[in-house]
């Protein structure tokens, strides 16, 4: 059975239910669906010690975002919404709970690091493993460290863990990086770093935490341990826009061209957090997004009640 809504957003990490905070507050009928866990990356944090006022677990602040967003109102769906569509001024979203109406939508599904898919990675993200430097990087001040990948992310994240941490090991797997030549002479140039190419990672090895990494040469077979208490994992990031690329415009990387009003090209349609194109990805961020997002889509629908649509 088809049910409406006057705003409905779709992700469930901190863009999203900032976004469903806003939006409830604002008396509109609103829900959030999510398709995995609720809080989205942070919720697979295991300490969050970088959002003002207020340090917790990834998994507190998530339930608190959570708490907060019902408390207001807005109903959260755990589903996963397969497409998207504009019918006159009405959206519909065919999800695995079935199909739904909104008069606007706020797409906040983020982008997921790209991962490895190698044993262990799953297991330790958040206890060693991690994909954000600047989220994590302060846990392991004198500690050693891997940055895994070969572009501009991964040495200026590189670059920066060398301030805190005791000694960095740069993975890659081929002998030519894709960062600029800038940012690779200025990382040789550390004495606390090392770059090891042609090489692939095979394992993370733990228990709770990190212990180190399995490596393997791709050019001789080769096998070694790296001891290290983290990796930080840069391959790049795949943003979930798929379903909406027929209503935004879309870089090479196929993230959303948004400014910071969260405005597409499409009216009523909304995104927030990580899938749009932005020069940080951190929570307070996303948190901004959502709301920024919020209030614009109740401007829209008013625009709508105003002409007695």
């Amino acid at each position: 059975m088809s049910r409406n809504w006057d705003i409905a957003i779709v992700g469930g990490g901190p863009a999203g239910l900032g976004a469903g905070i806003y939006a409830a507050r604002s008396m509109r009928k609103t829900v959030i669906f999510e398709k995995g866990v609720i809080g989205g990356q942070i919720a697979t944090t295991a300490d969050v010690d970088n959002y003002p006022g207020l340090r917790a677990t990834g998994p507190e602040l998530a339930q608190r975002f959570e708490e907060h967003a019902r408390d207001f109102g807005a109903e959260i769906i755990f589903a996963e919404v397969l497409s998207l569509r504009k019918e006159g001024e009405i959206f519909v979203l065919e999800t695995t709970d079935g199909e739904h109406t909104a008069k606007a939508v706020i797409w906040a599904a983020g982008a997921e690091p790209k991962k490895l898919n190698v044993p262990g990675e799953r297991e330790l993200t958040g206890r060693g493993v991690s994909y954000c430097a600047v989220c994590d990087g302060a846990f392991f001040k004198g500690k050693r460290v891997a940055v895994i990948g070969g572009g501009d992310s991964a040495f200026t994240e590189g670059l920066y863990l060398l301030n805190m941490v005791g000694e960095l090991y740069l993975i890659h797997r081929r002998d030519e990086f894709r960062a600029q030549r800038f940012y690779v002479e200025q990382l040789k140039a550390n004495p606390k770093a090392r770059i090891i190419t042609n090489t692939v990672v095979e394992e993370f090895v733990g228990d709770k935490f990190l212990r180190g990494l399995r490596l393997r040469n791709v050019k001789t077979g080769e096998e070694s341990f790296l001891e290290v208490d983290g990796a930080f994992i840069y391959i790049g990031l795949r943003p979930v826009n798929d379903p909406i690329k027929d209503y935004v415009d879309l870089d090479e990387n196929g993230f959303a061209l948004v400014g910071e009003d969260t405005k597409t090209k499409t009216p009523g349609l909304f995104v927030a957090g990580d899938g749009r194109v932005k020069p940080l990805r951190q929570l307070v961020h996303a948190l901004a997004d959502g709301a920024t997002a919020a209030i614009m889509a109740d401007e829209y629908i008013r625009h709508l009640e105003s002409v007695g649509v």
